[in-house]
């Protein structure tokens, strides 16, 4: 059986949610671990009545991996839009760790990329003004798309409204908004109900300071490779 193949096996069940659910709730414990087939799903924190997206997970993610390791979450995982999950206990990956150290090795490189793509969100934070944070964002998840395969030529399609994009990138409704509408009035971008649309992604990424070294696009471990 090849590793892709096996991967699919560790799969116990497949469902779909709707927009808002939460998969995990912060603190709770868990023994399993969920896999993004189809959809957007975020990581929060809340505090108060303010809400913080501090991560997007897309397609073929392991979004609460870390769980497997800490048991419980610092932050909630809730979906973006409707979602479809696979669910794989943590027993399987115990199996894992002792049967394929190929793709237990895989899976230790995608918690280093969750903990680089954070890394490069606190910076931008620091470093970039509200129009170019929504920039990076939509041009880190066209790059992440396309690793992973899903070409997107002009429009990148989401179910982020502007609050969502607000609360990812540290800003009011409102300053998000003029945010939106600066992108558009410098030809950069036009954002639609979450949908981004751009005739050159290549000048979307210059404006945004874009750079995806931080995404290891050519440091993956392939699943055909082996430890040497």
């Amino acid at each position: 059986m090849d590793d892709l193949e096996y991967i699919e096996r560790l799969i116990d069940s497949v469902e779909e949610h709707g927009d808002g659910t939460r998969l995990l709730e912060r603190g709770d414990v868990t023994d399993r671990s969920t896999m993004l087939i189809e959809g957007y799903v975020f990581r929060t924190i809340e505090s108060g009545d303010r809400r913080y997206i501090v991560g997007v997970q897309v397609p073929g993610d392991f979004v609460d991996l870390h769980g497997f390791a800490l048991k419980r979450l610092d932050h909630s995982i809730v979906a973006a839009g409707p979602v479809k999950v696979g669910t794989v206990s943590h027993e399987s990956l115990r199996r894992v760790m002792q049967e394929r150290p190929n793709i237990a090795r895989a899976m230790w490189f995608a918690t280093l990329l969750d903990a680089s793509i954070h890394r490069k969100w606190i910076q931008i934070l620091e470093q970039l003004d509200a129009p170019k944070r929504i920039a990076h964002l939509y041009a880190e998840l066209h790059k992440r798309l396309e690793l992973v395969g899903r070409n997107v030529p002009r429009t990148l399609r989401t179910p982020f409204t502007q609050i969502d994009l607000a609360d990812m990138c540290g800003v009011s409704a409102i300053h998000a908004n003029r945010a939106v509408g600066k992108l558009r009035e410098l030809g950069v971008a036009e954002i639609r109900r979450g949908d981004l649309y751009t005739e050159d992604w290549e000048r979307l990424q210059r404006y945004a300071r874009f750079n995806a070294d931080y995404l290891y696009g050519d440091g993956a471990l392939k699943l055909d490779e082996g430890w040497n």
